[in-house]
This record gives C-alpha cells, structure tokens and sequence, in this order.
C-alpha cells in the first residue's frame, strides 16, 4: 500500500490495550501497521465539485475545498474556476517557511485586472463558523492557540466552545484566501497555501478554504521570491498556471482518484496514537504529546473494487 502522508487529521484516542501484572506489554502499532489493518470504511473518496485540480507545468496539485466553513468562499471560487478566471494566471509569491500564492499578478489595478465575471465581487469574511453541528474529532493535548483542536472531516480546526464557534487551523497545506486590510476584501480571487512552519496566528484573521491533499511538493520547491513578503519583482519570475479546474468538470479518465484516511473512525484514533507516543525501537523517549499540525492524514490511490 503506497501512501503519501498529506497532513493532518484525527478522531478521540482510543486505547491502545493493556497487559496484565504477569504478561509482557503488548507492542504499540505503528503508522504503518494501523494503515495495514484499515478496511474499506476507514476511507473516503474526494468529492469531485469540492475538489481543484491546479494543473502545472511540473504536474497536478490537487485541492479539497471546505465549504462547511467558507461557504461563500467556496462558491465564489467554483464560480471563477469553472469560468476560466485562473488559467493562464500565475503563482507570484513564495515566501520561505511561510506561503505561496497565486492569482492575477495585475489585480491591484483595475484598468489591468482580470474581469471576474459572475463571481461576487463582494465577501463577508468567514474566519469562523458556529461549532453547533459540526462532528469534531478532538485530540487529547492542550493547544496555544484555542482551548480545543482536533479535526473535522480530515480539516485540522480548531473551536472555542464557550463562544461556540470553530475554525481551521493554519497548518502546513491550509489554503486560504488573501486580502487586504479590511476583513471583507477577500473574495477567493487571491488564494495561498502554507508552506511553512504553521503560521496559526493567522487562525481567525483570515478566510480559509482548504488544502492540498496532493502535490505539495510542486509548491514547496518554488524560488522564493526577492522582493517584500516574497514576491516575484520581474514578471519572467512568475510561475505560469496553466489552468485551475473543478474534478466534476474534468472526464472521468483525466481525474486523480484519491482516497482520504477518515478522521471520524476508530481507525484514526489508533494512528493519531501512533503518532502521539512513539514506542517503535528507534525512539528512546516517547513524547506522549502531539501538535495539530503535526497530525497526518494520510492519502492513498482509490482502491478499486
């Protein structure tokens, strides 16, 4: 089973087992073994209408969406891709140990921007969302930065629940939408991915609006950029896209068939663990604590019937 370990995920920890004052310890599970033992049901396939292909000239990075926390955003986003507005476009900035971003290198100037047709050119900000209804998997170690994270639907979030709202987390793959300086100016036109050391004091200071499950490596190796905040200062710096598409609106042959380790499955309680407090032979003293951000959610090829 070949697996690419996309980046985050998880559901409540369940026990490992135990032993008996007269029998050895049993041995942990690692990664690897919990992933051996999944069935069927402990994976899930992408949702073509949330899903991005972002096609390079190096391959294809593939995107899910969450409209469960940026629904307008989202929208916004299917409205502009599925109108052509990002092909031909380019990825302008890449700031070391921080993001990449992409979009109309032109935008800042009406008289040169790209039209955005139907899309709304008007957004209210969507930092957070209510928590009411939203299937939370939590783990178990305390955070800097909310008073509760964990994942919802393979989405590293985070929830406040005396204020009762939730929010993603900035972690490595998070892609959000850029804006100026008013919360309402972003409009899904603009987006970035994290390709640094999760900068979560972005959480709830801009719109996210989801991940890249595949293809990280095409964006974490660009040239950083020269100028302020990394940007591109001469156009031939720029990365051409050559499109950015949605997988329903690509054939059925042409798309990439992935699958999503499920975050709200026993399973993922067992390899969060793993993960958490590592007992293979290597490690001398096993942490028993576990960052958010470094939580993976690992991604397979669909497994075809």
């Amino acid at each position: 089973m070949t697996l690419r370990p996309a980046l985050l995920a998880l559901a409540l920890v369940l026990p490992l087992g135990s032993a008996s004052a007269t029998s050895p310890p049993q041995k942990a599970l690692t990664m690897q073994e919990v992933l051996d033992a999944s069935t069927p049901d402990d994976w899930r396939a992408l949702d073509p209408e949330n899903t991005l292909y972002l096609e390079l000239a190096g391959g294809r990075v593939v995107i899910e969406l969450a409209p469960e926390f940026a629904p307008q955003h989202v929208a916004n986003i299917r409205t502009l891709v599925r109108a052509g507005y990002f092909d031909g476009l380019t990825i302008n900035r890449s700031q070391d140990n921080f993001v990449v971003q992409w979009g109309d290198a032109e935008g800042e100037d009406p008289a040169k921007a790209r039209p955005m047709g139907e899309a709304k050119a008007k957004l209210p900000a969507e930092f957070t969302r209510t928590s009411e209804g939203l299937e939370f998997a939590r783990l178990p170690d305390a955070d800097g930065w909310a008073p509760e994270v964990g994942f919802v639907q393979g989405f590293p979030a985070a929830r406040d629940p005396k204020a009762g709202i939730a929010w993603l987390a900035h972690c490595y793959a998070t892609v959000g939408a850029g804006r100026a300086t008013a919360a309402d100016s972003s409009t899904g036109n603009q987006l970035y991915v994290v390709t640094g050391q999760s900068p979560r004091q972005l959480d709830r200071n801009i719109t996210t609006v989801g991940r890249v499950v595949q293809g990280m490596e095409l964006l974490s190796v660009l040239p950083r950029g020269t100028g302020p905040l990394g940007f591109y200062e001469k156009p031939e710096q720029r990365v051409p896209m050559l499109s950015i598409k949605l997988a329903a609106d690509v054939p059925e042959a042409e798309r990439t068939r992935l699958e999503v380790f499920r975050t709200d499955r026993p399973a993922f309680a067992r390899l969060v663990e793993s993960r958490r407090n590592r007992r293979d032979d290597w490690y001398v003293h096993p942490a028993g604590h576990i960052d958010l951000c470094n939580v993976p959610v690992p991604v397979r090829a669909a497994v075809t019937p």
